[in-house]
Formats: C-alpha cells, sequence, structure tokens
C-alpha cells in the first residue's frame, strides 16, 4: 500500500508564473553570481513589501540579505553572535536546527517549555535569562506547534529585554500562514525589538517552493554587517535566476496576500476529517502544522506510535518528542503535515479514522 505523506512540505505545483520567470532569468543569461546580500532590486522590493505589511522601512544596501533558505540564515545569525559560552535561550518544542547550530558555535542552549497549551510562557523564559544570555530566539507561527505569538506576548518579550544586551532571532518564515483572521505578530512591529533583531523569512514557505531554499533576514545595520561577514564566507550568494523570478513576481501582492486563506482551508479540511477519529486536535493558529494528542488511543511512546502508524495504516506523522531537549513525560502528540493536496488529505482522514 503506498504511503501517504506526511513530510513537512507541499505536494501541488507552483504557480505556473514563477516557474516562466525563471526559465526567462536563465535565459535571459542571468546564470552567475549574485551580488553577496542579494540581487538590489530583489532588495527593494522586500523593503517594499515590509514596508506595506509592517509600516517600517529597512535600508536595502545595508540591512536586507538575501539567503540559501531560512535555515541558512538561522545557522548565519547565530554563527555572527553567539560566542563560546554564550547561552542562547531557545523554546521548545523547537525546529531541529537552533540548538546544534547554537553549539557548533560554542554557545550552550537554554531549553525552557512552551506550556502545556503550547503558548509562549513568557515567566519561563524571563526566569531562563542570566548575566551570560546572549539570544533569545522565538519562532511564529511555531513549528512545530502550530501555534501564534500574540502581541500581549510581543511585550512581554520586549519588558523582559528591556534594559539588557541580549539578542532575538525571530524565526517568521511562516509569516503568511496565520488563520483566523489573527495578524501576524511580527517582531518588526516592536522599535524595542527591532533595534536587536534578526528576522528571518522563507519565499519557500510562501510560495510552496521549499526546494528552491531562498530565504532573507532583516536586522540593523550593525547586525547585518556581522551576518554578511559570515554569509560571504558560508554560501556568498543565492540562486540568482530565482532572485530575479522573485523579484518580479513580488510585485504584485495578490501572490502572497492569499496564502492564509488557502492554508486555512487545507486546515479546517484536515480538522474537520478529524472529527470522525480518536485523535484530539489541538489549536492550530498558523503554520502549517496540526499536532494531534493521541492519548486516547495508545500509551505508546511517540516516536513508536507513529512508526506504527506508518507501517501499519500508510499515514506518515512527526512524533514531536525530537524538538525536545527533555521532552514531558506524559506527553503523546504527533505533528500532521496538511500542506497536501485535497485527495491526498482525505486519504489520510479515511485512514487515521480507522486507527
Amino acid at each position: 500500500m503506498p504511503s501517504t505523506s506526511a513530510r513537512a512540505f507541499p505536494d501541488f505545483p507552483i504557480d505556473g508564473k514563477l516557474i516562466d520567470l525563471v526559465e526567462q532569468a536563465m535565459r535571459a543569461g542571468h546564470n552567475q553570481y549574485a551580488p553577496m546580500p542579494g540581487l538590489p532590486v530583489l532588495r527593494e522590493v522586500i523593503v517594499s513589501k515590509v514596508k506595506r505589511l509592517y509600516g517600517f522601512s529597512y535600508d536595502p544596501e545595508t540591512e536586507v540579505t538575501v539567503t540559501a533558505g531560512g535555515t541558512q540564515a538561522i545557522f548565519t545569525a547565530i554563527g555572527a553572535v553567539v560566542n563560546p559560552g554564550d547561552e542562547v535561550i531557545i523554546v521548545d518544542p523547537a525546529y531541529d536546527c537552533y540548538s546544534p547550530t547554537v553549539e557548533l558555535f560554542g554557545g550552550r542552549p537554554v531549553h525552557v517549555r512552551l506550556g502545556s497549551d503550547m503558548q509562549f510562557d513568557a515567566d519561563a523564559v524571563r526566569q531562563a535569562i542570566t548575566p551570560r544570555t546572549r539570544m533569545l530566539m522565538i519562532n511564529t507561527p511555531h513549528n512545530p506547534a502550530g501555534t501564534i505569538l500574540r502581541d500581549a506576548d510581543m511585550k512581554h518579550i520586549a519588558d523582559m529585554l528591556r534594559g539588557t544586551d541580549i539578542l532575538l532571532l525571530s524565526d517568521e518564515v511562516y509569516e503568511h500562514l496565520v488563520f483566523d483572521g489573527e495578524p501576524h505578530a511580527s517582531v518588526i512591529n516592536y522599535p524595542d525589538l527591532r533595534d536587536r533583531a534578526f528576522v528571518i523569512f522563507s519565499f519557500g514557505k510562501v510560495f510552496h517552493t521549499t526546494g528552491w531554499k531562498m530565504g532573507y533576514a532583516l536586522a540593523p545595520k550593525a547586525l547585518m554587517a556581522e551576518f554578511r561577514k559570515v554569509h560571504q564566507f558560508n554560501v556568498f550568494s543565492a540562486n540568482t535566476p530565482m532572485q530575479h523570478a522573485l523579484a518580479t513576481y513580488m510585485k504584485d501582492p495578490a501572490n502572497y496576500e492569499n496564502v492564509p486563506s488557502f492554508y486555512q482551508t487545507k486546515r479546517d479540511r484536515f480538522a474537520s476529517g478529524m472529527k470522525g477519529s480518536r485523535f484530539t486536535l489541538l489549536p492550530c493558529e498558523g503554520s502549517y502544522f496540526q499536532v494531534a494528542d493521541y492519548s486516547a488511543i495508545s500509551n505508546e511512546a511517540d516516536r513508536a506510535f507513529a512508526e506504527r502508524v506508518a507501517r501499519e495504516f500508510g499515514v506518515a506523522a512527526i512524533p514531536l518528542s525530537p524538538f525536545y531537549k527533555a521532552p514531558p513525560a506524559d506527553q503523546h502528540l504527533l505533528r500532521f503535515c496538511f500542506a497536501k493536496q485535497d485527495a491526498t488529505l482525505d486519504a489520510a482522514i479515511e485512514k487515521l479514522c480507522k486507527i
């Protein structure tokens, strides 16, 4: 029986106009290295988009860098400012590149947890701050939890960092996947945070092109200067024809404005179908991930249960425990990805309802 995939990437076609723009760029001869920080025209389009959404203008010359995906941007930001012995606060469950990258540069990850409701726990983060804290890493919408940070959370973060030299890395790669009419509470909206922050975005998440590995980072001039010192000797520059294509494609806001409704429809389709199952779905406020509690079905460890579901029912899911330094002992959660064609979602729902 073929497996119904729940791996974390879309399985549907991208906009043909975007493919045409890449081909046009290649045929026009844009096949050599782009400038190290990214094509000027793309950086200018990024600044226009950010200004339109968040009301703030970064300097395209000194505060915007195009990267080979969001993960490379995260790696580069950490490498730019974290030194041996520095502490970096990571909120678990966390995207799996955070902690290893901190350790690679000699830093010490300090892990705190989201609350039992998968919401940000400001008190836990505040208690983790020490004189050695160099950076706090946040993620909204959150992978893998599917929750979001709101205005009150951002104000709590600003309060706890005020008067310190602690830097902020805000992973906002799912900025356009926020549901139910909620605004995306970007760090860019909060001057006290923006002035100390690397803010990371992903073209792949917005335009369903995860395999292109295209993203960008925003930061104040002094921080971006340090970022580029690492970026230059890490990848030097990102894919040139795709930068040309994205610069043209992003000039039309409709190409990203409809993303929230597109994915909310898929979230709702999956959630509605899963009402017939024995899984309990946690609130999904953003991203393309749905966390489900299976404690009414089994007491198995999440990894074992996920393997059994894949083997016996043909549906792939990700256990939540690998996203923790020390997972809660009594937690029975899996992460499903609903960035799939409707037929794929329906086939998965049918199988999951039989468990």
